[in-house]
């Protein structure tokens, strides 16, 4: 039988919200595996709907409101109360997807119980801090985040790029473990002709943003590029998939651009396939999920040359890299590319092929086969 079969996993997250960000992304393949591989599973965290606590065996984790992002909170472990039911759980891998308070309570006590513990670096703050003067984001600098994730067993990166930086921060027990894509729910058969005409931008090619409306997403690239945009075409229009703090400063800077707010399922799979060109300026993305579901959408990509996303994009070959922070190389580069359809199609087809190699069964399959290993070792000595 296989460890597996047997292995109870406890996993901790800042939040469990369907959609909300990269991350639940990412844990919600997790859930469809388990489910799938009938693996027992408990889940902790501060935020997560109904129809959440209805799928899955979670535990809400007391918190507190972010003053300035209220889609997020700040959990507060009741060490004494989430120990008892971590107990009573007995799992046998723990796994962290925040470096949280949550995900600090969680390393240390798998370390007190001998338990090994696995962490996935999704989030790189240290690049967060040049768009936040604030102490919360402070307080996620090189020494704690190295300090909590040196603590753990194994340590998931998204891309080689972030893996290169953390090691020359003396980060240990790292291992490369791309994020992954499900084809089916995305995909160009998704394309709806009457899209652009039910959104009244029936004339316009589409430029789409999909995340989190934050400034460390780059957007103030965009706002600049747009004004750079203005004066060569007026036949394009913005198009925001997500919410966010800074969707009201970006409603009064990009006139007419259009805000769809949080979508996932179908929905979220029409727009890309829908869309002319997939637009991501952001400089501190660990991997990029949303240019993996753009590749399988064959939509054409222009991101920034740093971190995850020049893992995944070859220059010229299935996208356009352009430098971080450089809003008229980003607004030249789109002129550019909605002149050359051809080869907005040629970069597309490249990017569909690129991204077969990302199945999230494989993937989830891959890191299983380390827990299966840590497991064994731990039970056989």
């Amino acid at each position: 039988m296989k460890a597996s079969d047997k292995i109870k996993i406890a996993y901790f997250n800042g939040t469990m919200v369907e959609g909300q960000d990269g991350v639940t992304r990412t844990l919600f393949r997790i859930v469809d595996y388990l489910e799938q591989h009938n693996i027992e599973s408990k889940f902790y965290s501060p935020l997560f709907s109904k129809s959440t606590e209805d799928k899955i065996n979670i535990k809400r984790v007391n918190s507190f409101k972010l003053p300035f992002y209220k889609d997020y909170n700040i959990p507060i472990p009741q060490k004494r109360t989430l120990s008892m039911d971590l107990d009573k759980f007995a799992p046998d891998i723990i796994h962290i997807h925040s470096p949280c308070p949550l995900g600090k309570f969680a390393v240390n006590y798998a370390k007190k119980r001998d338990i090994p513990v696995f962490a996935t670096y999704h989030t790189h703050f240290p690049s967060y801090i040049k768009y936040y003067n604030l102490q919360v984001i402070k307080y996620f600098g090189w020494n704690y985040l190295k300090n909590l994730y040196n603590a753990c067993d194994v340590v998931f990166v998204p891309s080689q790029s972030i893996i290169t930086e953390l090691s020359e921060h003396n980060f240990k027990n790292l291992i490369h473990l791309p994020n992954g894509i499900e084809t089916n729910l995305f995909s160009k058969d998704f394309y709806n002709k009457n899209w652009k005409k039910n959104n009244g931008i029936e004339n316009k090619q589409v430029l789409l943003f999909v995340g989190r409306l934050v400034w460390e997403k780059g957007l103030q690239v965009l706002i600049d590029a747009d004004k750079i945009l203005r004066s060569l075409r007026n036949d394009y229009v913005f198009v925001f998939v997500g919410d966010g703090p800074a969707q009201f400063e970006l409603q009064n800077q990009i006139p007419n651009s259009i805000f769809l707010g949080r979508l996932y399922g179908e929905k979220l799979s029409e727009v890309y396939a829908s869309s002319d060109l997939f637009v991501f300026p952001s400089a501190t993305e660990t991997f990029g999920i949303v240019l993996l579901e753009a590749m399988a959408s064959k939509l054409p990509i222009i991101c920034v040359n740093k971190n995850g996303p020049s893992d995944l994009i070859q220059n010229q070959v299935n996208g356009i890299l352009v430098p971080p922070d450089k809003p008229v190389d980003f607004a030249n580069n789109i002129n550019d590319l909605l002149l050359r359809p051809d080869f907005m199609e040629q970069i597309s087809e490249n990017a569909y092929r690129t991204v077969q190699n990302y199945s999230w069964d494989n993937i989830i399959s891959k890191m299983f086969e380390y827990y299966e290993s840590y497991y064994y070792s731990k039970i056989n000595i």
